[in-house]
């Protein structure tokens, strides 16, 4: 694996429960660099990212709030991880809440297309987040980035993202909470999603390994995106957005065991820990672990099942 660049991505504007800009604050003080260094990765902290000026920009849709900050990180992660990538990285950006994946995301999307190389997206999360800034009642724009990443209209106030994430190449993993909207404009694209009853009724391996498979047969790029409510809040509490029945410590571990085996993952987001609500510092150890286990980390080596 290339050198890991760790982004801080201090952001608390796409959403409104203050907490999220301690993230990659707690992520350092719980040992993210030692981990991955403890695997024989090399990594390199680029610090925390700063709010960029804001310009004037508008949405008709009168409840949406923080946009011009939103742009604003949105535009200054696109760039940072497009750098790492284009350095040879492999950047993890420290979150912050998932409004930072409209960036990050974008980042990646502009460097495999410089590449001639599809982008797949893993999206492990309790939402599906695929409001546009159009859509939402809530007016929080962490509910809108994988619209913006497949395509979706209504975001005129950001930057036109770079080739467009078709459903095929979308896998949305530990779904469990879908506004009615959200899941109509999903099946209009066909999108899969291994929700919490695919999970429990096929298991994890299965379907991840069908979609690791389509990602390798299309010589691809995989950006993961992990949010924090994506387990279960009995084993991490510290999000603002619990919804029970979410993935186990076990279950957890081996998604990120087999994108290790699998060697496709090229860029990562760790978002919506919000340290306030923590317990002693659970949530933020327990997702350093889940990072150790895509670096490599086992009990013990076992042969790569055969391609």
């Amino acid at each position: 694996m290339p050198k890991t660049i760790l982004i801080g991505a201090p952001i608390d504007s796409g959403q409104q429960r203050p907490g999220c800009l301690m993230g990659p604050a707690a992520y350092r003080v719980a040992g993210l660099a030692r981990e991955i260094a403890a695997e024989g990765h090399g990594v390199e902290d680029w610090g925390d990212l700063t709010l960029p000026p804001l310009r004037e920009v508008a949405c008709p849709n009168p409840a949406v709030h923080s946009l011009a900050e939103t742009v604003a990180w949105t535009e200054i992660l696109m760039d940072r991880v497009d750098d790492a990538l284009s350095g040879g990285g492999f950047p993890i950006v420290m979150g912050g809440d998932h409004s930072l994946a409209l960036g990050s995301a974008a980042g990646a999307a502009a460097f495999a297309h410089r590449q001639d190389r599809p982008l797949f997206l893993l999206w492990l999360d309790a939402h599906s987040d695929f409001h546009t800034p159009l859509t939402t009642t809530s007016g929080n724009l962490h509910g809108t980035p994988l619209a913006y990443i497949n395509g979706r209209d209504g975001f005129d106030a950001l930057p036109p993202f770079p080739t467009p994430v078709p459903a095929h190449r979308i896998c949305m993993f530990g779904i469990r909470s879908v506004d009615p909207a959200e899941q109509a404009a999903m099946q209009e694209r066909d999108i899969q999603v291994n929700d919490m009853r695919v999970i429990d009724e096929r298991g994890l391996v299965a379907p991840l390994r069908e979609f690791l498979d389509a990602v390798r047969r299309e010589g691809g790029m995989l950006h993961v995106s992990l949010d924090v409510d994506f387990l279960d809040p009995s084993i991490a509490p510290a999000v603002g957005t619990t919804v029970p029945g979410g993935a186990t410590f076990r279950e957890a571990h081996l998604v990120m065991e087999l994108l290790h085996e699998s060697g496709l993952v090229t860029s990562l987001d760790l978002v919506e820990l919000n340290p306030f609500l923590d317990d002693r510092g659970m949530t933020a150890r327990l997702m350093v672990d889940l990072v150790g286990s895509l670096m490599g980390k086992k009990v013990f080596d076992r042969p790569t099942r055969a391609k």
